[in-house]
């Protein structure tokens, strides 16, 4: 049976970097990947970009009413009727599907990502961050905490040298610890941007506040 996994870490812990590396692997073993993301995340549009310099495009986006399955369903029947290259059949089918910024996926289609796994039979690894600058949950972290079958941490450190688990916002250059729980730095009047942090240095910048 193949499984939904759930590769999650705090902001620049290398995730997107990880899903290329994943999708490079299967392609240099002649396995055919589909990788996808939220639409909501339009920070590079219909790409997926590395810190370390390597992009690609996404083969679709799902938007927040979709079906993910179904979506997904089209997808895979359009990369298995073109695949006239293929030498064997088992090549002509996905191998795995890719899906990156999971957080942004609603409960429903995280549920959909488990369907896909079990009954469609194909490996699904979604990447993404576990909890917002507020220390909260997004909607579809905590539906892939709750469902995949295997969970692991990709990690990176804080400016202090501790493991960081937190995302904290920052708004112009200063910490901001109330507001919407999306905001896409390019979207935003001001400029935002975020920092990894561990618990003690959260702390310390929110003065002990702790939404969650």
């Amino acid at each position: 049976m193949a499984k939904l996994y759930f590769r999650y870490g705090a902001m620049n812990s290398g995730k997107s970097t990880a899903l290329l590396q994943v999708a490079h692997n299967y392609e240099e073993r002649g396995q055919r990947v589909l990788l996808a993301k939220p639409a909501v995340d339009t920070k590079d549009a219909d790409r997926i970009s590395s810190r370390l310099g390597v992009a690609r495009s996404v083969d679709f986006l799902v938007h927040p009413g979709d079906d993910f399955r179904a979506v997904f369903g089209r997808e895979r029947a359009l990369v298995v009727a073109t695949a006239v290259d293929a030498l064997v059949p088992e090549t002509a089918d996905v191998a795995c599907l890719l899906v990156d910024e999971a957080q942004f996926l609603t409960a429903a289609q995280v549920e959909d990502l488990l369907r896909i796994a079990v009954l469609d039979g194909i490996p699904v690894l979604a990447y993404g961050i576990r909890t917002d600058f507020r220390t909260d949950a997004f909607p579809g972290s905590r539906r892939l905490m709750e469902l995949a079958h295997q969970l692991e941490e990709l990690k990176t450190i804080c400016r202090c040298g501790r493991k960081a688990i937190f995302n904290a916002r920052l708004v112009a250059g200063r910490f901001v610890f109330d507001g919407d729980q999306v905001a896409i730095d390019e979207l935003s009047p001001e400029r935002v941007t975020y920092e990894a942090l561990c618990a003690e240095c959260y702390l310390r910048e929110s003065g002990g506040q702790l939404s969650g």
